[in-house]
């Protein structure tokens, strides 16, 4: 079954780790580390610490690949996967 997730874009942090919280990628160059702010990403992709944070928590094999494939994640509450009538589940 795929997942949906809506209002991504809504997370929360509670303190001071919207500022401190970082994220870390390296493009593979000499010299290409490069640190962002949890602000910062969410204001340029709101749907990336979400899948990221699933993503860090299924195995890391064939299975989990398929799994984060299945996950889809909307920054606000309109997808295109009306067609399908997902179920709401509460949390």
């Amino acid at each position: 079954d795929f997942v949906i997730v809506i209002n991504a874009a809504k997370v929360g942090l509670t303190g001071s780790k919207l500022d401190k919280k970082q994220y870390y990628r390296h493009s593979g160059a000499p010299g290409g580390f490069r640190a962002e702010s949890y602000r910062l990403l969410i204001g340029r992709k709101p749907e990336f610490p979400i899948q990221k944070a699933v993503k860090n928590m299924l195995p890391k094999n064939v299975l989990g690949r398929q799994m984060i494939g299945k996950l889809k994640v909307y920054a606000t509450g309109e997808h295109p996967h009306a067609a399908q009538k997902p179920q709401p589940l509460e949390i």
